[in-house]
């Protein structure tokens, strides 16, 4: 079973999602230029909502970090458990390396201590490893003698050469993906690891405006609040590039991969699902909002859950859409994103789709000027967001969340 995401958001002028130009990003689409946000970017501000106390969406238990500095991380837990400082960090070298993983930057204070690539692991993975070392700490400590030091390739193949098999086992068994949502949700790769690659439940596409964009800059100046009254003049000057867009997105969870990702725990599934539908709605990426504060909600969220196939609606906007008298870009994508629906149902039919529902900003009625906003859509809206989250969990057999998230 399938669960889409198809979201409508209009922001304020801003630059959410920065390239390496410091411009926002952007891509051709439907033959002209449109804004974009990268499907990593939504990601992150996903998982960030995951951990906002205020919401209560996941618990710690049910999270991940990804990381780099798995050793310091590690020694800070040894430490804390009393164990001493240079043993510490000896064990929690030798751990990271028993697991087949290499440092980029051997020798490093423990603190700078950094793995090639970044690690995506499951918060339980990291406790239980910090306790799979501490039951086997006279083992690990042996292998991490300064005799026996190496750097490298070498110092990875001396460290999982020297472990006891028991203790490698042990430590090869703590990468499970710890049911943490976000890992089975988004996946992780460890290259040195294929074994312990998780295969993403969810897709997640970049972000494109429905509208044609239009970059813009902004000339800003400093004063100096200390200098001279007779010395005029600004001390810091410069621009930034934004525009103001409104975003189609597009999102989707396999329950099939995540209820195996999760270890058959239903309960845990329609927890991760239910939070997965909240984090989307509220996920807004930081990139400029201190000097911009572009914090606009979807105007527009519709979940759709399906036996089979999937729909992304991006081609509702191959036209971009343009404000009308009468008539503006969020209600214009809108009617795009209802005719569009209309024209797949009708060509390809509804088989396999068990529930459509969605809420928006702009109600149902008719209106003299621009006519009735979702004429093929209409009989799905829903009163709110918490009607439309319990409306897919009924529909994809999950029942009612008791997960405690605050709408």
């Amino acid at each position: 079973m399938l669960v889409e995401l198809h979201l409508l958001q209009n922001f304020a002028p801003s630059n959410l999602n920065r390239d390496d130009t410091n411009s926002p990003k952007d891509c051709e689409f439907g033959g002209v230029r449109r804004a974009r946000i990268s499907s990593q970017a939504i990601k992150r501000a996903m998982r960030d909502e995951f951990k906002r106390t205020a919401t209560n969406l996941m618990p710690e238990e049910h999270r991940a970090t990804r990381t780099k500095r798995l050793a310091g991380e590690l020694t800070k837990r040894f430490v804390a458990a009393g164990r001493e400082q240079e043993q510490a960090e000896a064990v929690a070298q030798a751990a990271v390396q028993g697991l087949g993983l290499k440092f980029q930057n051997e020798g490093a204070a423990i603190a700078d201590l950094k793995t090639q690539y970044l690690l995506f692991l499951g918060n339980s993975e990291v406790a239980e490893l910090a306790a799979v070392c501490d039951e086997h700490w006279d083992a690990l400590v042996k292998v991490a003698q300064p005799e026996a030091a190496a750097t490298g390739r070498a110092a990875k193949k001396a460290t999982k050469a020297a472990l006891p098999s028991e203790v490698a086992s042990a430590l090869s068994r703590v990468l499970t993906g710890g049911r943490a949502a976000d890992v089975s949700l988004f996946g992780r790769m460890l290259a040195d690891l294929p074994d312990r690659n998780i295969d993403a439940a969810s897709q997640v596409a970049h972000a494109i405006s429905t509208n044609r964009v239009s970059m813009e800059f902004d000339f800003y100046t400093a004063v100096d609040d200390l200098k001279p009254e007779d010395n005029d003049g600004a001390d810091m000057l410069g621009t930034v590039e934004f525009n103001s867009s409104c975003f189609y997105r597009y999102a989707n969870v396999d329950l099939t991969q995540l209820t195996r990702n999760l270890g058959d725990d239903q309960e845990l599934v329609a927890q991760t699902v239910e939070a997965y539908i909240r984090a989307a709605v509220r996920a807004i990426p930081t990139g400029k909002q201190n000097s911009m504060a572009a914090q606009n909600p979807p105007s527009f969220v519709m979940v759709v859950v399906r036996d089979h196939g999937l729909w992304s609606l991006a081609n509702a906007f191959v036209t971009p859409v343009r404000p009308r008298d009468g008539e503006d870009l969020v209600v214009g994508s809108q009617k795009a994103l209802d005719r569009y629906w209309s024209r797949l149902t009708g060509v390809y039919g509804a088989d396999g789709i068990r529930s459509v529902g969605f809420v928006s900003l702009d109600t149902l009625g008719d209106d003299e000027a621009t006519g009735r906003v979702f004429p093929t859509l209409g009989a799905s809206q829903q009163s709110s967001l918490e009607a439309l989250v319990q409306q897919a969990l009924a529909a994809a057999e999950l029942g009612e969340s008791e997960s405690g998230a605050t709408a």
